[in-house]
């Protein structure tokens, strides 16, 4: 029985599995919006939040506890994206940076597939994306 055992193994081996998470954690904090399963997005979730809390504190402790855990010259980048952009809009909220939503199922495995976005950062260039592209209609017309 599975009593008090928190995670999920995603089919993988532990040194698999800490590589995914790293990957899809890298890929969240650098694109800000990022598609995959439904099980792997709510383990992103759990592993990306407190990297996030980390940064919003700011100290040099933080900074090498989220290297840590993003580890090689990829980390480093992330690590300067986390901490430059991110934490300071993050400041006022107390929790819950991401948002997972649920887009259906892949077409070849019937997987169920969802959307992971960080919450604040992931509104604001879909907005500027759908204005630009009016005004790129307007002008063409």
């Amino acid at each position: 029985m599975r009593h008090l055992r928190k995670g999920r193994k995603l089919n993988r081996t532990a040194s698999h599995r800490r590589a995914l998470m790293r990957n899809l954690a890298s890929s969240l904090i650098i694109h800000k919006r990022i598609q995959t399963t439904d099980a792997k997005a709510k383990e992103l979730r759990t592993f990306v939040e407190p990297l996030i809390t980390f940064a919003k504190q700011g100290t040099l402790h933080a900074r090498r506890q989220v290297l840590r855990a993003l580890p090689g010259k990829q980390g480093q980048k992330v690590t300067a994206i986390l901490f430059d952009e991110i934490a300071p809009q993050m400041a006022d909220r107390p929790g819950g940076y991401t948002r997972i939503i649920k887009l259906g199922s892949r077409t070849n495995d019937r997987a169920p597939i969802s959307m992971v976005e960080l919450v604040d950062l992931a509104a604001a260039p879909r907005e500027v994306s759908e204005e630009s592209s009016k005004s790129e209609k307007k002008s063409k017309a």
